[in-house]
């Protein structure tokens, strides 16, 4: 038995245009330009903690004002995701559900906010073949503690981790954690453990 553990952004979905749309309507309603905030932007942005993102995305507005502006359009995010049904990339839920058959454990760890893996599992029926999912918005500490944090708590046994970002090889080596280079996604990383090209790859990459 092996676990899987899964970044999201980049690794299981490509929520980029959404979430840009989101947040451009928070901003707008605050009287806060907006231009600058677009899929592209929020690509670069994916992976980084929610206060940092708030930093570099409202570099002028106080430290207060810009958490609370965060929260807003991180609640306005959540929303419309479930809304407008975000799509998986494909072949991922049925990579899910055939590890499971197989026995593996699985989990969701992302630097995201709470309610955000909480919304991809209400738009898609994974939650039986997920055994427990994590983030900074639940325990307020960074992916690489969430990881370990996720394997004591959700009896997670010889994991790896799944990301398609430098960040999210650093949070994995930072965890003692093997990990697993998702090549269809954002980022680029260049010594993984392993690569896959598409999610049904992890169906062949550990043999039973």
């Amino acid at each position: 038995m092996k676990s899987f553990l899964y970044d999201v952004d980049g690794t299981l979905w490509d929520s980029t245009d959404r979430v840009a749309k989101a947040w451009r309507r928070v901003c707008l309603s605050h009287g806060i330009p907006a231009d600058h905030i677009t899929g592209a932007r929020i690509q670069r942005e994916f992976g980084k903690l929610l206060a940092d993102i708030g930093r570099s995305l409202f570099p002028d507005l106080p430290e207060d004002e810009m958490l609370r502006l965060v929260n807003e359009c991180c609640e306005a995010e959540n929303a419309y995701i479930v809304e407008t049904a975000q799509p998986l990339f494909d072949g991922v839920a049925e990579t899910i559900m055939e590890l499971h058959r197989r026995g593996h454990r699985q989990a969701i760890i992302s630097n995201c906010q709470a309610g955000y893996i909480e919304a991809l599992l209400k738009i898609h029926p994974l939650s039986a073949y997920i055994d427990g999912h994590l983030c900074p918005g639940d325990t307020g500490l960074p992916k690489d503690r969430n990881i370990r944090i996720a394997c004591e708590r959700f009896n997670l046994p010889d994991p790896v981790y799944i990301g398609d970002t430098d960040g999210d090889y650093r949070a994995a080596v930072s965890a003692g954690v093997p990990f697993v280079f998702a090549a269809y996604g954002f980022g680029h990383v260049e010594h993984p453990d392993y690569v896959i090209r598409k999610p049904s790859d992890l169906t062949g990459l550990f043999p039973l």
